[in-house]
């Protein structure tokens, strides 16, 4: 398959995607924080599926460094506790943008909260323009709202770019009737419907984010990505992977 046909199998080429990824999937072995070899290969993963001429946009939790929900249930206001996680995705996507310089790749750290000095502030045509030239583009501060996550900003952005799926990075290889970690008889789904889901309470994305997906057609591809050459390889037509759509 040439470079420029890029699609899932048995769907139509791909030529802009989302990359969503955990906050958590930058620690690496270390409990907490930013481990600097793991970003390093996730920022190549990347770099092998924008070498394909596909463009691409992220956005990276907060949850190795601080998250909303557990400061809330710990007592912390929720409005300043999401505000704080927001912030996380922030220093995250700063790092990731930083990997991926130091790549040859132009990156730009777009925020939903405006802070000139680091990154640049959200304005949708701008945005485009930059994925139209080629550039990666991050999408941190979530909505810029309390009580929504970063996967339901993942949604919003995919949708407002006119991405053509979601990629969501995870540590297993797709969507599972129930935890493969903890079930070793676990089904793996090929294909999945929005509504089954939300119905299935499967940890796909939350709820708003499902809906969300479902509203505007944009299909979700749960993939592995501690899988070396997975984000490349599904692209190119291969690999394992759960569709969610219908």
């Amino acid at each position: 398959m040439q470079d420029q046909d890029t699609g899932t199998a048995g769907a139509k080429p791909l030529k802009r995607v989302m990359l969503k990824i955990s906050g958590e999937a930058l620690m690496g072995p270390q409990g907490f924080g930013l481990h600097p070899p793991t970003v390093e290969r996730i920022a190549r993963e990347v770099q092998s599926v924008h070498e394909m001429g596909v463009e691409i946009c992220m956005v990276i939790g907060g949850g190795n460094i601080f998250r909303g929900l557990q400061g809330s249930a710990q007592g912390m206001e929720r409005t300043t506790a999401d505000y704080m996680g927001m912030l996380a995705t922030v220093m995250n996507a700063l790092a990731m943008q930083g990997a991926m310089e130091s790549l040859g790749i132009h990156t730009r750290v777009i925020s939903a909260i405006p802070m000139d000095q680091v990154c640049e502030p959200y304005i949708r045509r701008r945005a485009v323009r930059h994925l139209e030239k080629k550039r990666v583009v991050i999408f941190a501060a979530g909505t810029g709202n309390p009580y929504f996550t970063t996967d339901t900003a993942a949604t919003l952005r995919a949708s407002e770019m006119s991405c053509g799926a979601i990629f969501k990075g995870t540590k297993v290889d797709g969507v599972y009737d129930k935890d493969p970690e903890k079930h070793p008889d676990a089904v793996r789904y090929e294909t999945i419907t929005y509504d089954e889901v939300l119905q299935k309470h499967l940890k796909v994305m939350d709820a708003s984010a499902i809906a969300l997906a479902r509203e505007n057609g944009l299909p979700i591809i749960v993939f592995s990505l501690d899988e070396p050459g997975g984000f490349r390889g599904i692209l190119a037509g291969k690999g394992t992977y759960t569709r969610v759509e219908g």
